[in-house]
């Protein structure tokens, strides 16, 4: 059997704990899980108690993220991480190029040379902020035809969302294993080591890596109770370990470097756990799409999946905003997205189908980066369809595209304002929007 048809055949038979920020407890070893304290004299079955905290010890209750492992080998048993080449990841700040006011698109990325796995096949397309600081984001993409092997990555510059566009992928965490398919995300949070294992010949697909506030639900105000992602919808994995001796690479990103070390065993050895800084998986299409019965599109937030707040009330670091099958019924409404001005800056990605205010160009794999201000909105041959089109109830379902929307501007990094498959035609979709106007 193959190593993508082990993978398979393991992801079939998951199990989860339900309910995004719960305070989880899973053990892969009936006994493994102590009770009534964290950190006893003697951990069960001769495990270590390790806490892993994603947040000060002293943040509100409601923001506090941590974990208690229980472990066969302590975090600390490793020897000293030296630099390894960053291959084509980047981090913030992003110096190496000015802020752009152009509106960019990028095709899919070129296939990846044989045996490329997650990580080497990362590639950084641009963000903003400051790692160091740990405010902005960063904008990757991967492309990868083979499973880590042996390998395990960690990043401890920010939380990993990652969206698959083609090829399953099963990661293998500290805290349990997760199976993500296209039009599934998968969270990895600040610090937690991780595998990656291809489920097909290929997968491809976007990351968003967050270094602000963690990503939490957005509040719901006058929706109400419910809508949006429902927390019961993201999957935490259960207690699943390696007790494994050999020589395994351990990868660890930190300042906007990669570091690496060599250990004797695999350290993805979590026999027991609890708490609340794990990793999720979430369906994207069990998103509850809120919009407009009467008139008018609604402003893209109302399609916001997680949002990483910042010290200004309403003004994210980063939100992940899904476009989700929905129904449009709006009566003397143009209603693809509208033309616009923002001061948020979007960069837009296609997980499959098409996107319904773009006839073309905008393809699964690629990418669109709108920053501040500058004016975008549907290409000329939408807008003509639309501005005719019989306003009956109309299904949107042949695609499924999704956005990372940012407080600041995206710097793109010099190999995405060189690479080949930048689409230098872009503006041009927007040519031929002719004068109407009669006084």
């Amino acid at each position: 059997m193959s190593g993508t048809e082990q993978a398979r055949k393991t992801a079939e038979t998951l199990t989860y704990s339900a309910g995004f920020g719960n305070e989880h407890g899973s053990e892969a070893v009936p006994g493994a899980l102590p009770h009534g304290r964290n950190s006893p004299q003697r951990a069960p079955l001769g495990l270590y108690a390790e806490q892993l905290s994603g947040s000060a010890f002293t943040e509100p209750r409601a923001h506090n993220r941590r974990s208690w492992l229980y472990r066969i080998r302590p975090s600390a048993a490793h020897p000293p991480f030296v630099r390894v080449d960053n291959g084509a990841v980047r981090t913030a700040p992003f110096a190496e190029a000015v802020p752009d006011p152009n509106r960019l698109r990028w095709d899919p990325l070129p296939e990846p040379a044989p045996g490329t796995d997650f990580l080497a096949g990362l590639w950084t397309l641009g963000g903003n902020g400051d790692a160091t600081q740990r405010t902005g984001m960063a904008i990757h993409l991967y492309s990868a035809n083979s499973s880590m092997t042996d390998r395990v990555f960690s990043d401890s510059d920010g939380e990993l969302l990652i969206v698959p566009e083609r090829g399953g992928l099963l990661v293998r965490t500290e805290l349990g294993l997760l199976r993500a398919e296209p039009g599934h995300v998968v969270l990895v949070p600040r610090g937690v080591r991780f595998r990656v294992e291809l489920l097909d010949a290929t997968a491809r697909g976007y990351v968003c890596e967050n270094y602000g506030q963690p990503f939490v639900l957005p509040d719901l105000g006058p929706i109400g109770a419910n809508g949006l992602a429902a927390a019961r919808d993201f999957l935490a994995p259960v207690a699943a370990f390696e007790d494994r001796e050999g020589p395994v690479e351990v990868v660890n990103k930190f300042c906007g470097n990669l570091w690496s070390a060599t250990y004797g065993h695999s350290p993805l050895d979590v026999v027991a756990w609890h708490g609340n800084h794990s990793p999720y998986v979430y369906d994207l299409r069990r998103f509850n799409v809120l919009g407009s019965i009467s008139f008018d599109h609604p402003d893209p937030s109302i399609f916001t999946v997680l949002t990483s707040p910042s010290d200004t009330p309403g003004l994210a670091g980063v939100d992940f905003v899904v476009f989700a099958p929905r129904w449009l019924v709006g009566e003397d409404t143009f209603r693809p997205p509208y033309f616009h001005r923002n001061v948020m800056s979007e960069y837009m990605g296609l997980i499959e189908g098409a996107y319904d205010a773009k006839a073309g160009g905008f393809v699964p794999g690629g990418g669109s980066l709108h920053n501040m201000m500058s004016a975008h909105g549907p290409d000329r041959e939408t807008f003509d369809r639309a501005s005719a089109a019989e306003l009956k109830p109309q299904k949107i379902d042949d695609g499924l595209a999704f956005m990372f929307e940012t407080r600041w501007p995206v710097t793109a990094t010099a190999q995405a304002s060189a690479a080949d498959h930048l689409q230098h035609g872009y503006d041009d979709v927007w040519q031929g929007l002719s004068r109407n106007f009669r006084p």
